[in-house]
C-alpha cells in the first residue's frame, strides 16, 4: 500500500472510530436515563400562558421587539469597528456611516409612529 493510500486509511479509521463512539454514547445514554412518561411533559409551553389546542397564543409583538433588537444590535456591531478606524477611513466613511445611521433612525421613527413600541 502506498503512502498516499495509508493517509486515506488513517482518515477512514478515525472516521469509523468517531461514528462508533457517537453510537456508543447515545446507546449508553439511552440505557442509563430514567424513563417516566407523563402527559404534562409533552404539552407545548410558550410565554408563560397555558396552551390551547391547535393554535399558539404568542403575541406578534414579541417577535417585532426581537427583530428591532437584532436590527439595532447589528448596528452596534458595524459602528464600533468604524469608530476605532475613523481617522484612517476618511470623509467618505463618515458620510457612509451617517447615511447608515439615518436609515436606521428612520426605521425606528417608523416603528414608533406605527405604535409597535407601545406595550399596551
Amino acid at each position: 500500500m502506498t503512502r498516499y493510500y495509508q493517509q486515506y486509511l488513517a482518515v477512514a479509521v478515525l472516521g469509523a472510530a468517531a461514528i462508533l463512539m457517537f453510537g456508543a454514547m447515545l446507546s449508553l445514554g439511552r440505557l442509563l436515563r430514567p424513563v417516566r412518561p407523563q402527559p404534562e411533559k409533552y404539552i407545548s409551553y410558550e410565554a408563560g400562558s397555558d396552551p390551547i389546542i391547535g393554535f399558539g397564543q404568542s403575541n406578534i409583538r414579541y417577535y417585532v421587539y426581537a427583530l428591532l433588537f437584532v436590527m439595532f444590535d447589528v448596528e452596534a456591531v458595524f459602528i464600533f469597528p468604524w469608530a476605532i478606524r475613523l481617522e484612517t477611513l476618511g470623509t467618505f466613511a463618515l458620510v457612509e456611516m451617517i447615511i447608515f445611521i439615518v436609515v436606521l433612525a428612520l426605521a425606528l421613527v417608523y416603528a414608533w409612529r406605527k405604535g409597535v413600541l407601545r406595550w399596551a
